[in-house]
């Protein structure tokens, strides 16, 4: 790991007067945001990140707030830890699709440090980005290694010209909520949809996940209160029976009146390098009982458009089978 200097704001102004001061655009920048460590400390020992002034976010008063309106509405400072929003009483009750997400990831040792934003902003974990010696396209090379190398944990949906898997369990989640990101840079605040907030690789710079600038903080997340009727689940299948990142997730997010399905959201995990909503899924649901046949017209549309690489067509039978069995266990709701 290179020697760097470590940063201890107590305000976000102060860590945004930092960002400014030192770029840190790209995996090698010169500053770097830490919240809890687990994978930019990871970066740094692998020599993909070797910052010169490594910004600590936890010394930010009110950066770690979770709070529950009366009507559910739910705010989630960026350095919230995943334990207290596993353990929060009213995010369970409230928005218990968010509480399985975060139960899902890792382990409880991991989750104690872990927080919202770096889940949502970690970087791949694809073999060719994690290797230092493996110049690929996500780190400025000319070609995405893993299209015709090793890719069963790539990308079905969204690829090109990087194959990136998005790592995160809580996006697809709170994607499928509605769910806004807050943040703050020197040119003000500004507030976007969580499903704006990722790109793809063929959108802007393959060399980023999200639309962070340079002298921006994600701050904070929130989430509308429930509505009537609603329910939700969030399914993972991953490899090892232990702590693991997902092959494939499904969060499906469903308002249910008279029997029927007046609102859908549904967003697959672990096949795309952003949370890939599955709107023609979500068509094939709203107006319709949720019955077999709805179900699979579901399931089917859901990976519509799947281009799986040499080593990875598991993933479309294996999204669809979840999206069968998340939408099997809200009809039972």
């Amino acid at each position: 790991m290179k020697a760097f200097r470590l940063a201890n704001p107590t305000t976000i102004e102060q860590a945004i007067e930092l960002l400014k001061a030192n770029r840190v655009r790209g995996s090698r920048g010169q500053a770097q945001l830490l919240a809890g460590g687990q994978d930019l400390l990871t970066e740094m020992k692998e020599h993909l990140a070797e910052p010169e002034v490594v910004v600590n976010l936890k010394g930010i008063r009110g950066l770690d707030e979770i709070r529950v309106d009366p009507a559910g509405a739910l705010a989630i400072g960026a350095t919230a830890r995943l334990s207290d929003i596993e353990e929060h009483a009213g995010v369970r009750e409230r928005h218990p699709m968010l509480a399985q997400a975060v139960r899902s990831v890792a382990s409880p040792q991991i989750r104690s440090v872990a927080t919202v934003g770096g889940n949502l902003c970690q970087r791949p974990r694809c073999w060719y980005f994690r290797n230092e010696h493996a110049k690929c396209i996500k780190k400025g090379g000319s070609e995405c290694f893993s299209h015709d190398g090793l890719n069963k944990y790539n990308a079905i949906l969204g690829g090109g010209p990087s194959w990136i898997v998005h790592p995160s369990d809580l996006a697809p989640a709170l994607v499928a909520l509605d769910a806004r990101a807050t943040l703050r840079g020197s040119g003000g605040e500004r507030t976007v949809p969580l499903e704006t907030f990722f790109t793809l690789p063929s959108e802007g710079s393959v060399l980023q996940e999200n639309v962070l600038q340079e002298d921006e903080v994600l701050a904070r997340v929130d989430v509308p209160a429930p509505a009537a009727g609603a329910r939700g689940i969030y399914l993972k299948f991953k490899e090892r029976g232990s702590f693991d990142f997902a092959l494939a997730s499904v969060a499906a997010s469903l308002v249910v009146e008279g029997g029927k399905v007046a609102r859908a959201r549904l967003v697959l995990g672990g096949v795309a390098p952003i949370p890939w909503r599955a709107p023609d899924a979500e068509a094939a649901l709203v107006g319709q009982t949720l019955d077999a046949p709805a179900i699979q017209a579901a399931a089917e549309a859901a990976v519509k458009g799947a281009e799986p690489l040499s080593m990875n067509a598991y993933k479309v039978p294996l999204a669809k089978g979840l999206v069968v069995r998340a939408l099997q266990s809200l009809a039972k709701a």
